[in-house]
């Protein structure tokens, strides 16, 4: 297997939730009610799987290592882009985060401020992943020998082992820290 399957079949899972997403964004106009409980889930989606789980194997360890190749300049000028939108996503996701929270405590203005970043992220999503796995993935294989690429693989693996124990550990240390 190439190390780009797995960050492919991410994709996959991540165009699943933002169909739904685009169906949750036409309920939410039509109805001028946001759904906070789904909000929640996806935005501790995009948070987790996502930006951590995807963007993190792509920063952490692809990009890392294509860093260390001599890339085209369109291939350069690519990654740096991706890094760009993974890092505008981020701040979609917070404001996203941020908004739901004032709409659960009874701001109805804060609907305006939850539909913008979820239009965006609706239409967001499609075009990276186009860029990524019609544009991106399948050419940079060419600067790894397949020894890199199977270590690489190796390394993808051990990064999602990994999560969830990250992930679990700071929910824990945030609730010592808050002493519920």
């Amino acid at each position: 297997m190439k190390p780009i399957g797995p960050l492919m079949w991410e994709h996959r899972l991540i165009e699943r939730l933002v169909k739904l997403l685009g169906s949750a964004l036409s309920d939410m106009k039509q109805t001028s009610k946001a759904n906070s409980e789904f909000l929640t889930v996806v935005t501790d989606f995009f948070r987790t799987y996502a930006d951590r789980t995807h963007h993190g194997k792509e920063e952490d360890i692809l990009f890392r290592e294509l860093e260390k190749k001599p890339l085209s300049a369109e291939h350069k000028k690519i990654m740096g882009e991706l890094i760009e939108q993974h890092m505008r996503a981020r701040k979609l996701v917070t404001s996203l985060i941020d908004a739901n929270q004032k709409y659960k405590q009874g701001n109805q203005g804060s609907l305006k401020d939850i539909l913008e970043p979820l239009t965006e992220l609706v239409n967001f999503y499609p075009a990276h992943i186009e860029i990524e796995d019609k544009h991106f993935f399948f050419p940079v294989l060419d600067y790894f020998t397949p020894q890199e690429q199977d270590t690489m693989l190796q390394e993808f693996w051990e990064f999602d082992r990994k999560l969830i124990h990250e992930k679990y550990q700071k929910i824990v240390d945030g609730l010592e820290s808050t002493k519920v």
